[in-house]
């Protein structure tokens, strides 16, 4: 199987470059003090470097373009052609047009030290209209007067001007890296989550190993493959895609796509495919799953690769009624048609939405997609059977697109420290991995890291993530791992596979019948003005006519009192441990004529002179049918039989029926109830029509390994040990 070589990583020069370049930024950063506080430095130094960056691109062919541009501008060109003919000017080998108009550069701004603010905007507006759009969206002509104003401009393009960020010196992997620590760093400085941005690069170079591991195609000279991520952020996931194909198959044709909601890590991501040459209107400006403003933007196209760490534990409350639109609008012809997750996680429709854009299986006469997904813990088993997150598991399952799911460290990302979980999900599985799925425990495949980042304590190394991808690779039941465990080391289990029935259960409710005794002691018959019914016999809702209020409210009390008489006149019947036979007494002792015993009324003094007693007999409805307790009420997860065939005949819905699902597993059980629950409770029997449908994905249960608690006598030798240590310390603290 091919796909065992992992992607690059910072070599040891490019990292003392990348840590020269983060203080260096971080230090020019420092000079904005005053006027901004830290958490607001990201306003300027973040666009800043990307006009650095461009700079550097765009100096050496500067003179050239400039006397294009006096040439052209005298042939009438209109706007279009004008654009590609600059663009030619600048680098006839590019698709994309980068070149800059106007006189300046970042060191030809230092000659005019007076006029550098109105320079340097006329200095951005002389790029092209690609690189233009860039700098709108970070807004950054404002932060040039506050600059000015406040006389930190000149030094600060004096200081950037010094650092060399052309992309022969920092290749846009390093420039990946260096973008994420700032937005790291500066979100750090305002408290705010930092993984709403990025995904540690570790992580992702792990979920490209995995993604294209066994993948022949990519090794096809010329072979033409898209790569999207619904979420882009800073491109950090398309960049190492790239790389990592590129770096096996230089003649691939690749092309990039994403999205993204925040208009900074937008402008970052587009400078980037500019730098490149790659189509930066392939990175769409907006709301992936749509927010009523924004929508998809790539609607109706597929993708051969997909990656995403979609916003986990996030509300889209914003997103609420155009999602609930297109599910009950559209169903599967759109994307959302399994089911909705609860409001406060949209994690599982990105990944309904990327399902969406896989291009059709192999079997369908189609070239099929993969995908890769982070996820915290929560899409593996949140939800109810029949639920949205429950129907989403089974119709991924039950399609058999569920390939594997790596469990990851904790205390890997920079704004949390919970398990996290990648999800690889494809149409085009192998025949040897077709109706099954594979988890991997990969918890324990990380390494300490000298200094912790916010959360981030731990990370993935090379040689983990090169095991991770060889234990996805050889796809063996039972592998096993040295680990380390509390500073052992312990061999475990680290590969198991299952198949895809195997998630699946059947949420069967049990009944049990309700039984009561009935009695007319002046107690219970008080607990009849507790009741509803009764209690508004004493009330009037003519409120404008006081005297028909009065008569109503008399009749009513009338009433209340005769049946307060009736009920003291069945006292001397004692206890009743059969309903049947108290309501026949009580029908007998209402045939008077001030007393009518309406539904409510009769319900309410059920309510009220009867107590639950496991030794009444049963009660009955009107057909003969025994009645269920509902507190004695009960559900049995039972696990989908050995021989079940999928996918299983049940309509996704919480409404939808389930006559065909009992039919088909009604023995089964019936086979579960006599074994385990009959035994126990003989009187109980199964509401077929609550019977539902779950899926979860339990995968710490199936890692889980006992440890014995400690002796009691070790866990005593400990106490006593820091009694003594801290008696110690007391008497140091006295001298």
């Amino acid at each position: 199987m091919h796909g065992f070589l992992v992607i690059p990583r910072l070599t040891l020069m490019n990292q003392q470059t990348h840590e020269h370049l983060k203080s260096a930024i971080w230090e020019i950063a420092n000079r904005l003090r005053g006027p901004y506080r830290p958490p607001q430095y990201r306003l300027v130094m973040l666009p800043m470097v990307v006009l650095r960056r461009l700079d550097c691109v765009v100096e050496e062919r500067k003179e050239h373009v400039l006397a294009a541009h006096e040439k052209l501008k005298t042939q009438n060109h209109d706007h279009d052609t004008l654009v590609k003919l600059l663009g030619r000017a600048a680098d006839p080998n590019r698709q994309q047009a980068l070149y800059n108009i106007s006189p300046f550069t970042f060191d030809k701004l230092l000659g005019d030290p007076d006029n550098i603010a109105p320079n340097l905007v006329a200095y951005i507006n002389g790029f092209s209209p690609i690189a233009r759009s860039i700098f709108e969206q970070f807004g950054f002509t404002e932060q040039i007067e506050k600059l000015d104003s406040s006389n930190r401009l000149f030094t600060i393009v004096k200081e950037m001007a010094a650092l060399d960020l052309h992309p022969d010196r920092i290749d846009s992997l390093q420039m990946g890296y260096l973008f994420e620590h700032l937005v790291m760093r500066f979100n750090e400085q305002a408290n705010e989550e930092a993984g709403d941005h990025f995904t540690p690069r570790e992580v992702i170079r792990l979920m490209a190993n995995l993604v294209y591991t066994g993948e022949q195609d990519v090794y096809t000279p010329g072979i033409y493959r898209t790569i999207y991520d619904p979420a882009c952020g800073t491109g950090g996931m398309l960049s190492e895609s790239e790389k990592f194909i590129y770096g096996q198959n230089e003649d691939a044709n690749l092309a990039l796509f994403g999205q993204e909601y925040n208009p900074e890590s937008w402008a970052i991501c587009c400078a980037d495919m500019l730098i490149k040459d790659e189509e930066t209107s392939n990175i769409v400006l907006g709301d992936t799953l749509g927010d009523g403003k924004t929508k998809d933007g790539f609607e109706g196209q597929q993708f051969h690769y997909m990656l995403a760490n979609p916003p986990f534990g996030v509300e889209w409350k914003d997103q609420k009624s155009g999602v609930e639109r297109e599910h009950k609008t559209n169903g599967f012809n759109g994307r959302f048609g399994a089911g909705l997750p609860p409001i406060n996680d949209g994690s599982l429709l990105f990944l309904q939405h990327m399902i969406s854009k896989m291009h059709a299986a192999p079997k369908d006469g189609g070239e099929g997609s993969r995908i890769a997904v982070v996820f915290n813990g929560s899409p593996l088993f949140s939800g109810d059977a029949g639920s949205g997150p429950s129907n989403i598991r089974r119709w991924i399952i039950e399609n058999d697109w569920l390939d594997a799911i790596v469990a990851l460290p904790d205390q890997l990302f920079y704004n949390t420290g919970i398990y996290t979980y990648i999800w690889l999900v494809s149409n085009r599985k192998p025949e040897e991995r077709r109706g099954q799925v594979q988890l991997i425990d990969g918890t324990r495949f990380f390494q300490r890291m000298k200094k912790s980042l916010n959360n981030k304590r731990h990370e993935i190394g090379d040689d983990q993530i090169d095991d991770l991808t060889r234990i996805y690779g050889r796809y063996q039941d039972g592998e096993t791992a040295d680990v380390v465990i509390g500073g052992e080391t312990e061999n475990r289990v680290v590969s198991r596979i299952f198949k895809n029935h195997e998630f699946g259960f059947l949420k069967v409710t049990v009944e049990r019948p309700l039984r009561m005794n009935f009695e007319a002691t002046p107690e219970r018959i008080a607990r009849l003005d507790d009741q509803t019914a009764f209690a508004n016999l004493a009330q009037s809702k003519k409120r404008k006519d006081k005297d028909a209020a009065a008569r109503e409210i008399a009749a009513g009390k009338a009433l209340q009192a005769a049946i307060r008489a009736l009920l003291a006149g069945l006292a001397a019947n004692g206890r009743y441990m059969d309903r049947a036979a108290f309501e026949h007494d009580l029908k007998q002792a209402a045939q008077q004529p001030d007393v009518k015993l309406a539904a409510p009324l009769k319900k309410a003094i059920f309510n009220a002179l009867g107590e639950r007693d496991p030794d009444a007999e049963i009660c009955y409805d009107g057909k003969g049918r025994p009645e269920p307790d509902s507190e004695l009420r009960d559900t049995e997860n039972i696990p989908l039989p050995r021989n079940t065939t999928l996918p299983l005949p049940m309509s996704f819905g919480p409404d939808k029926p389930n006559d065909e699902l009992v039919e088909a597993f009604r023995d089964d059980i019936d086979a579960y109830m006599a074994r385990e629950v009959l035994p126990h409770v003989p009187d109980a029997w199964v509401d077929y029509d609550k019977t539902k449908i779950g899926y979860e994905i339990p995968i710490n249960r199936h890692f889980y390994v006992y440890r014995p608690p400690r002796a009691v006598d070790e866990i005593e030798a400990d106490i006593a040990s820091l009694e003594r240590e801290i008696t110690s310390l007391l008497k140091d603290l006295s001298v």
